[in-house]
């Protein structure tokens, strides 16, 4: 990940590293010096580099002096030019959280790929503002057909509000965000046109959508205990079963990024085995259930594995140190929970606007 981005010489001087030990320092783009991973139990690490410029004065002589800690991250630096310091700073989580993703020091030459084909064109028709309603028709037709205009229309509620949910914590953390796109027969999707830094930003965006999910569900309990309108505890106890699939540990879903967050701050082979681990969930939940869908979004998941596989070594965001992968942990087991505890409430209740959900959640 990207630790270090300062000025050199009137040039970028970038440190890139990981929590297996191994640093890159980058300048200009170019590689300048780095170190390999080392087996160590110390947390601290001092690593210096040192490397030799060539400019109109002559050559230059470069020390950079960095101590890391990883948890809670730290990283202190002094920049020196034959002998002479000219910077020397502290780096923390949120100084982290707030750098700009960099460019890749090597360029690769680019390929004709279908799907990066495909990833275009979409990109392309996003950026219009017209494909947001075409969409959103589209899920409205799509869900009326299935279910009723008035079913289809309380579904997009749902999925909006869980949606806006992700749109808030992204604005939270500062990313520019593109809006909310609903896809018929698989729900909504958030984007931003940024990328996150650290694996708490991917927490709170991620726990954020069936956060706000589970907050619609409660105000619909509080409004069917005032009104006594069986039609509000119906869409209560949906919202919140569309937000529990949400948090099954499975990628792509939001409960898979949560787990992937948790589990990769640790070690990225603790991350590899559960992100393996919810696949396999999935698996099973899908046949049992016979949930078509979700075997869909597996397939989709198992993309996201591959990839992580490949980048454990190069992981470009910030870990959760120990208090967020329990803060992160308690929050998820208690959404979880919340979300679960009103479908289980409402069932036992012998609602009739509960046939609805319950038909779904069985077929």
């Amino acid at each position: 990940m990207q630790l270090l981005r300062i000025e050199c010489l009137g040039k970028e001087l970038r440190l890139e590293g990981s929590m297996a030990g191994w640093q890159q320092l980058f300048w200009d783009n170019q590689c300048v010096s780095q170190i390999n991973a080392q087996a160590t139990d110390e947390q601290d690490n001092a690593n210096l580099h040192q490397f030799t410029l060539q400019s109109e004065q002559g050559e230059l002589s470069v020390m950079l002096d960095v101590t890391l800690t990883w948890q809670p991250f730290k990283l202190d630096y002094c920049l020196a030019v034959n002998g002479q310091e000219v910077s020397r700073e502290q780096l923390l989580e949120q100084d982290i959280a707030k750098q700009e993703v960099a460019v890749e020091a090597v360029q690769k030459k680019a390929k004709f790929s279908v799907v990066g084909l495909a990833a275009l064109g979409f990109k392309l028709l996003k950026s219009a503002k017209v494909i947001k309603v075409l969409f959103a028709a589209g899920s409205l037709a799509a869900y009326s057909w299935l279910f009723s205009p008035q079913f289809a229309v309380a579904l997009i509620l749902c999925l909006v509000f869980h949606e806006y949910g992700h749109i808030k914590a992204m604005k939270y953390f500062g990313l520019k965000t593109k809006g909310i796109y609903l896809i018929p027969f698989l729900g909504g999707l958030a984007m931003s046109d940024e990328k996150i830094n650290t694996r708490w930003q991917d927490v709170v965006i991620s726990i954020m959508g069936p956060f706000f999910g589970l907050i619609l569900s409660v105000v619909c309990l509080i409004a069917y205990w005032v009104t006594g309108l069986e039609i509000l505890a119906g869409l209560a106890a949906f919202n919140a079963l569309i937000n529990l699939f949400q948090l099954l540990p499975i990628l792509p879903l939001d409960g898979g990024h949560i787990l992937k967050s948790i589990a990769f701050s640790v070690n990225s082979t603790l991350g590899l085995l559960a992100c393996i681990a919810g696949a396999i969930f999935g698996i099973f939940i899908s046949y049992y259930f016979g949930l078509a869908l979700l075997g869909f979004l597996l397939l989709i998941g198992s993309v996201e594995i591959i990839f992580e596989y490949k980048q454990r070594h190069q992981s470009s965001l910030l870990p959760l140190n120990r208090y967020a992968q329990v803060v992160a942990s308690i929050w998820y087991v208690g959404t979880v929970a919340a979300l679960g505890g009103i479908i289980v409430w409402l069932a036992q209740s012998g609602i009739e606007a509960l046939a609805l959900p319950a038909q779904i959640l069985s077929s």
